[in-house]
């Protein structure tokens, strides 16, 4: 019986073609869900792709914040906790804001044109500007190492008791620290003081939960700007020129070039977003370091039961004895712990300084100096007014030589920030991938704010001692004809920098002529193609930087 049904069903053509047909929709579902397998995974592989790709970008933006932790921002929030308690945090918010969009643009212009800011400050001003802004430059670097030798001698003066002049001779032998360290790599280095740094940090932020700072007088200081006297206008330029700092943009725009990118604009679109975030989290890392130094500086040199002994450390509070202040946490192994994280804080400086002045020097006189070189020749220039100031006025004096040289990086900052902005914003060196409107007019606003606040500063501050001075009337007017064309020079330099039109065009357009619908879905990063063979590879490493460790 089954085998005449078997025998029937072989005959009716009827049940061939049902069978066909559930067959046929059998392959199809599989075809089907292969392909939906088959596309998953290729969503996957580019999700993973494109971390991967993010995290071949990191580095530079995290080289870079270092120096947003460094002993001279230690020092200059400490004096304005004591000083005005919460009442400059809004220059730390605003003053990383702006470090953020600046740093930005920074890399974005090493990483569209392949040319950092010195090289291309070389190629447009001319011969006198040039060197006068390679001079400014190198000021700048050696303003920047003067904390850290300061930090480094008070590290040891913690951690060994050494007296504060001893410990700032002995700084020069960091050079030799920073070069055996170095042969271990410098991403092992970066590692290894982030580390330190942020055991620093992790200090702070428990002490923060122990005083508990009012919540209201943070956030008021943090959204509501105050300047109360020039004494608070001095602190809140020392603060700026301490977190947005002139060599950290020649920096940047140097640091980018050791990545790879592709020569498309998807890709340079791609490298820019990356070096933003990675900006971006490493700041906000620092911008928190800054606020809970402010914070548990302000709560405590303010409490009502203070001691008279804390209450005169509070009075002169510098980095040599602000130990203190972490006691709650810590106890007894505070100033150990403090003295260590001190000493890493204050080489952070020392590295990005030298990678910052080997760039400036290569970029303006096309000079290469070894990495153990160039920082010997700036710790030699930077000792100097340290152990002079150490030696005559002990470690008050330090801090306020370190109050001082962030005010100078301050008053220089305009020298490098505009060529910056000019540069990033103009067709003649960015091309297609100039800055939008946008970034354009708020990076604007924030520069001439900067330049505005320290005018007024120059001009009430001497205003001011000139009115107190007791000297007489003779050396006033003497120092006054030496300081007024000084301060008119200043604002025509800055002037002339603002309105002086770039005339040298360096962006060069090597995006591969592509038909218009592949380099549509290029650039949409719709494409996942791979036989374009039109010259699609990286922009190759900078081989004439080779000599230069930068950082892989």
């Amino acid at each position: 019986m089954a085998s005449q049904q078997e025998g029937a069903i072989r005959k009716d053509p009827a049940s061939w073609r049902g069978s066909n047909r559930i067959e046929s929709l059998e392959v199809d579902t599989i075809a089907n869900e292969d392909k939906q397998h088959d596309q998953h995974k290729v969503e996957e592989d580019h999700k993973i792709s494109g971390w991967r790709n993010f995290l071949s970008f990191v580095g530079p933006g995290f080289l870079v914040s270092l120096a947003y932790i460094d002993p001279g921002n230690l020092e200059t929030d400490l004096q304005a906790g004591a000083s005005d308690r919460f009442e400059l945090l809004w220059v730390i918010l605003i003053g990383l804001i702006f470090a953020l969009i600046i740093q930005s643009l920074a890399a974005n212009l090493g990483a569209t044109t392949g040319k950092h800011l010195a090289e291309h400050c070389k190629a447009e001003y001319p011969k006198f500007i040039k060197y006068s802004l390679y001079l400014l430059a190198e000021v700048a670097v050696i303003a920047t190492d003067i904390p850290e030798v300061i930090g480094t001698a008070c590290a040891l003066n913690i951690l060994f008791h050494i007296p504060l002049w001893v410990g700032v001779l002995l700084t020069g032998l960091s050079t030799l620290l920073l070069l055996g360290l170095q042969r271990y790599g410098a991403r092992k280095l970066e590692l290894f003081i982030a580390v330190m740094v942020f055991i620093l940090a992790g200090c702070y932020f428990g002490e923060m939960s122990f005083v508990k700072p009012p919540a209201s007088g943070v956030f008021e200081g943090m959204f509501i700007p105050k300047l109360r006297g020039s004494s608070a206008t001095a602190d809140a330029i020392a603060l700026l020129g301490a977190l947005v700092m002139p060599h950290n943009l020649f920096l940047h725009s140097a640091l980018v070039l050791s990545r790879k990118i592709p020569k498309s604009v998807h890709g340079i679109n791609d490298a820019c977003r990356y070096f933003l975030i990675e900006s971006g989290f490493a700041l906000f890392i620092a911008f928190l370091i800054n606020v809970a130094v402010i914070s548990v500086t302000a709560t405590v040199c303010f409490k009502d039961n203070l001691s008279e002994e804390n209450t005169n450390r509070c009075n002169n509070l510098t980095l040599d004895n602000a130990s203190f202040l972490l006691k709650n946490v810590l106890g007894r192994s505070s100033s150990i712990v403090y003295g260590i994280a001190l000493l890493a804080s204050g080489q952070s400086s020392a590295i990005t300084g030298t990678y910052a002045g080997q760039f400036i020097m290569q970029g303006f006189l096309d000079i290469k100096m070894k990495s153990w070189l160039r920082n010997l020749m700036t710790r030699s220039i930077a000792i100097v007014p340290s152990l002079i100031v150490s030696i005559i006025a002990g470690s008050a004096g330090s801090g306020s030589l370190i109050i001082i040289a962030s005010m100078i990086l301050s008053f220089e900052l305009p020298f490098t920030l505009i060529p910056l902005l000019k540069f990033s914003s103009g067709r003649t060196k960015m091309g297609p991938h100039k800055n939008s409107i946008y970034i354009i007019v708020i990076s604007w606003i924030l520069g001439v704010g900067l330049v505005g606040i320290n005018i007024y500063y120059l001009s009430t501050a001497y205003v001011g001692w000139l009115i107190q001075s007791t000297l007489p009337k003779g050396a006033n007017v003497f120092i006054s004809i030496i300081v007024f064309p000084l301060m008119v020079i200043y604002i025509l330099s800055i002037l002339y920098l603002t309105f002086r039109k770039d005339k040298v065009v360096t962006f060069v357009d090597t995006t591969p002529h592509l038909e218009s619908s592949t380099q549509t879905q290029l650039e949409k990063g719709s494409f996942h193609g791979t036989t374009i063979d039109h010259g699609m590879d990286e922009v190759p490493y900078r081989e004439d930087l080779s000599e230069i460790p930068l950082p892989e």
